[in-house]
């Protein structure tokens, strides 16, 4: 049973009995898992704040051997999404790139550009708040659906395929979020 210690974001949590979670969580090294987290619903719990909606955290966790679910020992918050919660623009976004990320990636499976798209896009929405949701929105599913396989031939208007081909040739960081609405990007 070794203990392996991996960077992650959290992308759901799931309650098992009285006291214990099932955490979904996606690690830089070795892809999305699911394990449990004993006593993460008690009031003292040691997990405390680094299991909510993709904090960005350490996880130290066991991976016993012809089992699916590990078993998560500790985990350090590195970056909480907490005052992104707070709005409800961004909250909601935040819970739709956590669900997407749930769906899209396959278990097991390491994706180093996957993680660094969602680490891209929680600093995006920091640096602007209510004003990026729907630059990153786009920008993220862009990318998520390009980097899982699944982004077919789109038909587009001129507009939206100089959006398109601005998305897939720079940074999300390069974008302003200026002029942007929910209609923008909508084909």
């Amino acid at each position: 049973m070794p203990a392996r210690v991996s960077e992650a974001l959290i992308l759901r949590t799931y309650p098992l009995g009285e006291a214990d979670l099932i955490v979904s969580f996606f690690t830089r090294d070795q892809g999305k898992l699911r394990g449990v987290a004993r006593r993460a619903r008690r009031p003292k719990s040691q997990f405390g704040a680094s299991l909510e909606r993709l904090a960005h955290v350490r996880v130290h966790y066991y991976q016993p051997e012809q089992r699916e679910l590990v078993r998560l020992s500790s985990c350090e918050l590195i970056q909480s999404q907490f005052e992104l919660a707070a709005s409800y623009a961004t909250g909601v976004t935040l819970d739709y790139v956590a669900e997407v990320s749930e769906q899209l990636l396959p278990p097991g499976e390491q994706n180093e550009r996957f993680f660094r798209l969602l680490l891209l896009v929680l600093e995006y929405l920091r640096r602007w708040r209510d004003a990026a949701v729907w630059p990153a929105v786009t920008y993220y599913t862009l990318w998520a659906v390009r980097l899982s396989g699944f982004l077919p031939q789109l038909r587009l208007s001129e507009q939206d395929q100089r959006i398109q081909e601005l998305m897939l040739k720079r940074s999300l960081l390069e974008i302003t979020p200026e002029g942007w609405s929910r209609s923008t990007g909508a084909d």
